[in-house]
This record gives C-alpha cells, structure tokens and sequence, in this order.
C-alpha cells in the first residue's frame, strides 16, 4: 500500500508508536502541548500520555537541556524539541561538554540516549536569529549524531532510529518540508543513521545535498534533463556520521561533484565534503568540485535581500552549466524566480 503522509505527520506518528512502545520515552518543549502542536507534530499527545511524559517548558533552555541529560542518565529516553534552532543555542554548553561526552569520560559505562529536535526556518523576515542552520557547529563534536531528514520517510524512519540510539542525537527539520507528501509505511520501521541515498540516478554529476535543498537539487535535475544533462541526486540524511563510502561511489562514476549546503561557505559542512573527496579521489574529478552555500553575511530580514540570499534550483541548474560548461537550463527554471519569498511550492502552506 502506497500510503501518503506529510513530512509532519511522519514525524508525529514516529513519535507516538515510540512512545507506545517505551513508557521511558517522553517530551519536553516550548509549546509542545499547544494545540498548533510545533507545526502539528506533537499536537494531542499530551492528551494521550498525560502532562507528566509531555511537558511544556520555561523559557530556560540550559537549565531545560541539563534536565533532559539527568532523565536520559536515568534511563528515561528525552525529546527536547526547540521551535527554532537558535533558540537552543542558549544550552551549547550542556549539549557539547555533558550530553556529548558522558559515554566517551566514563568508559562506556555511562549513555545519554537524548534526541534534540531544532527547526531551521526562512522566511517572512525571520532574520539574522531564527533561521540559523548551524548543522556544521554540531557536525563538529565528537559523541553527538546529527540527521537531517529530507522526505516523510526519512523524518518518520530516522526520528524512530534516534529515539533507539543510546547517543545525544540532533534532529534538525526545515520548516519548509513539513507539508511536503511522500509514501511512509504504516509500520514502525528505522532509517540507520548515517547512510546516505541516491534519490535521481545521473552519469555527468553528482549532486550531494541535505534538509531542503534535497528538493532544490531534485528540480534543477528535472530541469537540466531537458537539456541532456543527467545529475546523479545524494541526499546525505545524516551529517555526523556522513556516508563518505556512498558520495565517493557516486563521484567516482560522475567525476564531478557539486556540494549543496544550507549554511554559510567558511568551514560549513560542503567544506568537509569537498576535503574528504579531494584527499580520496584527486586523480578521478575531472574538474574542481564546487559548493554552493549562502554568502558571507548574517541572514537579511528585508525580502528584497533575502530572495536573492538563499540558493534556490534556479542558482544549482545555473553552477551545473558552468561545470559541464553547457547551454544554461535556466529558461526551465525562470519561474521559480516570481515564487512569493516563503511560498517553497504549492504545498506549503506555513503557519510559522
């Protein structure tokens, strides 16, 4: 049965069969019980397992996170979702030198079995301090997982295996994905974390991507198939750990790699990327691999600014061309470029 789901019903209903399978799993998050539910994903769940396994929060997001260590050490197994990003960067200290490390400083005998949801998001001026995609800064520590799902499947299958993970995972969602529909099984099943997938075939290529450019990669591919150009689509899902094996497997057959990030270029995760396949297959690319990030600059509030900020199919379409050096496929892509700022696709439809 080929049973459609949106991105936040996937994510919901993940969280629900494992809640009805492990009493020790629980929820705690600024406005986790509202009625809107953090964009519907843990909308009724209090009214199904009571306030003492969802809670609602202060706003105290280190001394929330710490909480959520101390349950996690106690065998309980935590949800903290953060409706934004950078709301939780107030608890980096807790997250990188507790929830990290416990395993590694006691020998193994200690775990941290905590899952961490942050939203990214962009825009209708969100600005500089709420549309952070910080996934590189995590990506970074030692003893800390980090996932970024890119379709309903992914976001049901990987929330599921992070919740059984005895590691701190960082469970990061694109606001823009959450009304996307894709074909999710009704049974409880588990994406590993740390295998990527080729989502589009391609011999010309590789285009390797995460989180929501996942569904700008595979638009500007439709796009530079009319055109004869064939890119082959990795989506990564995870980012600590990356599927090197899998990207390096792709590129040897492609010899061209453009990476698509959601962050800034200086030290963002496109960099490791471009490292690890540089040192592993020089004598194979045969030309300079690429990224495509945003610029150099903190995100503008101003629309005006922002449509021209974050990379879209039409700019990806546009940096394949130039690598293959082939007629452009932007005439394709030209409306995308008339989309309302925070209007991603037809199925979006916010609220936030």
């Amino acid at each position: 049965m080929n049973r459609q789901l949106k991105f936040w019903q996937a994510i919901h209903e993940g969280t629900d069969m494992c809640m009805s399978k492990d009493e020790n799993v629980h929820i705690l998050g600024l406005g986790v019980p509202d009625p809107k539910g953090v964009f519907g994903t843990t909308a009724g769940l209090q009214e199904k397992y009571g306030p003492d396994r969802v809670a609602d929060i202060p706003a105290s997001e280190n001394g929330m996170t710490g909480i959520a260590i101390g349950s996690a050490l106690m065998g309980m197994r935590p949800i903290l979702v953060h409706q934004r990003l950078d709301f939780a960067l107030l608890s980096i200290e807790q997250i990188v030198n507790q929830a990290a490390k416990w395993h590694y400083m006691f020998a193994s005998q200690m775990r941290v079995p905590l899952v961490i949801r942050m939203l990214l998001g962009r825009g209708w001026g969100q600005g500089p301090q709420h549309s952070q995609s910080l996934h590189s800064w995590f990506a970074h520590i030692p003893g800390l997982r980090v996932v970024m799902p890119a379709t309903p499947y992914d976001a049901k299958g990987l929330l599921i295996a992070s919740i059984e993970d005895d590691n701190p995972v960082i469970f990061l969602e694109h606001r823009w994905l959450y009304n996307i529909t894709g074909s999710v099984p009704e049974e409880l099943y588990r994406v590993p974390i740390g295998e990527a997938r080729v989502l589009r075939e391609g011999k010309d290529l590789t285009l390797v991507s995460l989180s929501y450019m996942t569904l700008e990669a595979l638009r500007a591919a439709e796009a530079l198939a009319e055109i004869g150009v064939e890119v082959e689509v990795v989506d990564l899902r995870s980012v600590r750990p990356w599927d090197s094996r899998l990207v390096c497997e792709s590129v040897r057959k492609t010899r061209r790699l453009l990476v698509l990030d959601m962050s800034w270029k200086t030290a963002g995760f496109g960099a490791e990327v471009v490292a690890f396949v540089s040192e592993q297959l020089w004598g194979v690319l045969q030309s300079p691999p690429r990224r495509l990030a945003f610029p150099e600059c903190p995100v503008p509030t101003s629309s005006a600014l922002a449509k021209h900020f974050y990379p879209r199919a039409i700019d990806v379409a546009e940096a394949v061309s130039e690598m293959l050096n082939v007629d452009s496929a932007l005439p394709l892509l030209n409306e995308s470029t008339d989309q309302l700022l925070d209007i991603p696709d037809p199925s979006f439809t916010g609220p936030f």
